[in-house]
């Protein structure tokens, strides 16, 4: 007889479940920085062969990012990173606010010594890559400005949900370029951020970084426009 104390009611795990996850982390993390624009196709091969695994952790990822609405199936093995539409931008920005509002207020209230150089040189590689027109490198190290600010805030599942907004909206980031750097909004709001850190006032941090995520939003909004009315939608 099974000694009842030593059962336990979980399946065993199957081989390839370690790699499923690091395969999802490996996408999520590309998609949480833009490197993919919306309308990207991607197929359980290629994705399989870029990571170097089977196709099974490789369809396990892009399952779990369809299911989170970051990828959408146009066939049986393809999926494509989807557009945005105004509905959906309006609803990820106004949830953006106030949680990523939250973190940078948080965050800078607990800011290490040192966070405000540490964003400054960020600022520098996201100027040099806005001249040098490297839009894939700027959009990642603005991914790691804000977060760097954020992850200061101690609220871990703060963190996740703001990381999810990310994975949906990042693909659209694509569409602030080339037009958004020449306002020099981004750079005037990481800016206003760097200083307030330094001042130490956290109110002005979140303010500055929530304007960050307004002339986000209005740059995108009129790409959408833009985009429905090109396809008559």
């Amino acid at each position: 007889m099974v000694d009842e104390a030593r059962r336990v009611d979980l399946a065993p795990l199957e081989k390839h479940a370690r790699l499923g996850d690091m395969a999802y982390a490996a996408m999520k993390e590309r998609m949480v920085r833009g490197v993919f624009e919306p309308r990207r196709k991607f197929t359980v091969r290629a994705v399989a062969d870029a990571l170097g695994v089977s196709s099974t952790p490789a369809r396990d990822a892009l399952n779990r990012l369809a299911a989170e609405g970051a990828l959408v199936y146009s066939g049986p093995k393809t999926v494509i990173v989807p557009h945005l539409t105004i509905e959906a931008l309006q609803e990820i920005t106004s949830m953006r606010l106030v949680l990523e509002g939250l973190a940078a207020e948080r965050g800078a209230a607990r800011a290490p010594t040192g966070l405000a150089d540490s964003l400054e040189e960020m600022q520098a590689k996201i100027t040099e890559g806005l001249e040098n027109r490297q839009y894939s490198d700027v959009l990642g190290t603005n991914k790691e400005f804000h977060l760097a600010v954020y992850r200061c805030c101690g609220m871990p599942h703060l963190l996740s949900t703001i990381e999810t907004l990310w994975l949906r909206i990042g693909p659209s980031f694509h569409n602030l370029y080339p037009e958004f750097p020449i306002q020099k909004y981004g750079v005037h709001n990481h800016q206003v951020a760097i200083e307030s850190i330094r001042e130490g006032d956290d109110e002005a941090v979140r303010a500055a970084l929530e304007s960050d995520i307004r002339d986000g939003y209005r740059r995108l909004r009129q790409a959408i426009r833009a985009r429905e009315e090109q396809s008559g939608t």
